[in-house]
């Protein structure tokens, strides 16, 4: 098995969308995914994009991705990674293609002098917590995710 993690590049705009697609299927939350690939090529691609994508290929077939943006700690005065969509197709799961992913993202914040890597996980997958546990990442119980969309974050910013 040949393992290649590479930038992605703007040809894979689609490629990335069908990866996200995947696993939001896989989260049952398919019915969310409004994005499109000029919408994906835009936020990764276009002059001054903010967010990143690493695609991991297994002989030259595409097999997962990263997908991420730097943030910022006050409390550690420093920024970091924040990994929004961490994906390996499930044929390829088991061969350390997410280890390395994440290896990837974790080698560039050493480099970087970032403070953390961060990513939520879904409470019920419990494959996923395990995983990201046994590599030594910490499930902060204390913590949820708040999020505003469609009409109330638009009703906030007109307020």
């Amino acid at each position: 098995m040949m393992l290649t993690i590479r930038a992605a590049r703007p040809s894979d705009a689609p490629l990335v969308l069908q990866l996200v697609r995947e696993l939001a299927d896989y989260e049952k939350l398919l019915h969310e995914v409004v994005a499109t690939e000029a919408d994906v090529a835009a936020a990764l691609f276009a002059e001054g994009a903010r967010a990143f994508c690493d695609i991991a290929e297994v002989d030259g077939e595409p097999a997962g991705l990263a997908l991420w943006f730097n943030n910022f700690s006050t409390f550690r005065g420093r920024h970091g990674i924040y990994l929004e969509d961490l994906f390996v197709r499930p044929a390829f799961r088991g061969r350390g293609i997410g280890k390395a992913l994440l290896a990837g993202l974790a080698k560039r914040c050493v480099e970087q002098g970032y403070a953390r890597l961060e990513w939520a996980v879904l409470d019920w997958n419990a494959p996923a917590i395990g995983f990201y546990e046994g590599l030594g990442a910490t499930v902060l119980p204390d913590w949820r995710v708040c999020r505003l969309t469609g009409e109330a974050l638009e009703a906030l910013g007109r307020a």
